[in-house]
């Protein structure tokens, strides 16, 4: 079959809630993945973060396969071998108290809705269902309802409602919005360290050092996201160290498990966390064996092969060659590790066409929010790869 062919029987049979790329892979190793027909490409996505240890990372392959030949489900019924060095393992990485094993993205966010929520009304004292949980504007935490409830992207939320209540918007980087917002019924700041899917956006200096501080002095739950984030990506293990703060609650996953298995986690100081009670909140597959020693190896390898200080070199490196790209249409270059984006004029005509022409040349990347690219190739990049791309991204971007 050649590409045409996988891309009709995508298009007859499949939902059309996507719109990739025209490009059908089915090989990839460390930053390198190969269509069908066998063209090589760098991948400048990382699968929206979730392979940061690349492709097909070998460690982590071979402790799947043998967890997968030994145990792989149990439930939370019974108690398995991996789960608990899982939790003291990601607690000595990220400085962590309690965690919640879940599978997606998705699923942790739900998680922390509630359990601040349970919080807020046996600890904090707020009254029977009236709890608020405020968010920012351009957020993107998932696509469940209640979710999509709280977005601002039309395009993610039109036609979804009725939504959950209990949620209130206010502008990101704005740490006098969240004072002028928080209510005796506030239990939670829900905010991603850099905004994603809006468009690497890096909210100012000192944002998140205040919204701790006005979090704790107004006894709210501070909620980070760092599913894109985190383990690696902006150049620290959590993208809440460059700020020196910790979270109350923070949320993982996406390169928990190096891109082999769906896990998530909620990473929590005890007084949050111990408000669940068995029966409460819980999830079939979440903290299975075979997720559990996927994501042992998955942090393992980020460590032992300093992969978060290689992202803070290569992003600087990547940064400042992205800077040297001289097109009028660039409106603006940033990052921060190597979660980069380059934000073109709107009347560029969109982000798509370079992305298209990108892909010729050999450079995976996706645009988001119509006019920005995201690059973030998996986090064992190095200068020379760099330097390879960017002979590519300059001759298409400088155009």
């Amino acid at each position: 079959m050649l590409t045409a062919d996988y891309i009709n029987l995508e298009d007859e049979l499949g939902a059309h809630n996507y719109k990739p790329l025209n490009v059908v892979l089915n090989k990839g190793a460390g930053i390198w993945v190969w269509d069908v027909e066998g063209k090589k490409y760098l991948d400048c996505l990382s699968a929206y973060s979730a392979v940061n240890q690349g492709h097909c990372h070998p460690e982590i392959l071979k402790t799947m396969q043998a967890q997968a030949a030994r145990l792989t489900l149990t439930s939370r019924a019974f108690r398995n071998d991996q789960l608990g060095l899982f939790y003291k393992e990601i607690c000595h990485l990220t400085n962590s108290h309690k965690v919640l094993p879940m599978n997606s993205g998705a699923e942790a966010v739900e998680t922390v809705i509630k359990t601040v929520r349970k919080w807020g009304y046996q600890v904090k004292g707020v009254p029977k269902d009236q709890a608020e949980i405020i968010v920012c504007a351009d957020n993107f935490h998932g696509r469940t309802i209640t979710i999509v409830g709280f977005s601002t992207d039309e395009n993610s939320r039109g036609g979804f409602g009725p939504f959950t209540p209990g949620f209130k918007i206010i502008p990101f980087g704005d740490a006098d919005a969240l004072e002028a917002a928080i209510s005796p019924n506030t239990v939670a700041f829900l905010v991603e360290p850099i905004q994603g899917e809006a468009g690497v956006i890096i909210p100012p200096p000192g944002y998140l050092k205040t919204a701790r501080e006005i979090c704790s002095r107004h006894n709210v739950v501070l909620v980070l996201d760092e599913i894109q984030t985190g383990l690696g990506r902006t150049g620290k293990m959590l993208a809440e160290e460059h700020e020196g703060i910790e979270a109350d609650l923070t949320l993982v996953g996406k390169a928990l498990s190096g891109g082999y298995y769906p896990v998530s986690a909620v990473l929590s100081n005890k007084e949050v966390m111990d408000v669940l009670q068995p029966g409460e909140h819980g999830s079939t597959f979440g903290g299975n064996p075979l997720a559990c020693a996927v994501a042992r190896t998955a942090l393992r390898v980020l460590d032992e092969e300093n992969l978060v200080e290689n992202a803070a070199r290569m992003g600087t490196y990547f940064l400042e060659g992205l800077r040297q790209i001289n097109n009028a249409q660039i409106k603006e270059i940033r990052g921060r590790g190597l979660m980069l984006a380059v934000e073109f004029d709107p009347a560029a005509g969109g982000a798509r066409q370079y992305c298209e022409q990108l892909q010729q040349a050999g450079i995976l990347c996706k645009e988001t929010h119509d006019h920005t690219i995201r690059f973030a190739p998996p986090l064992v990049i190095t200068r020379d790869d760099i330097d390879w791309a960017m002979e590519k991204i300059s001759a298409v971007l400088a155009g």
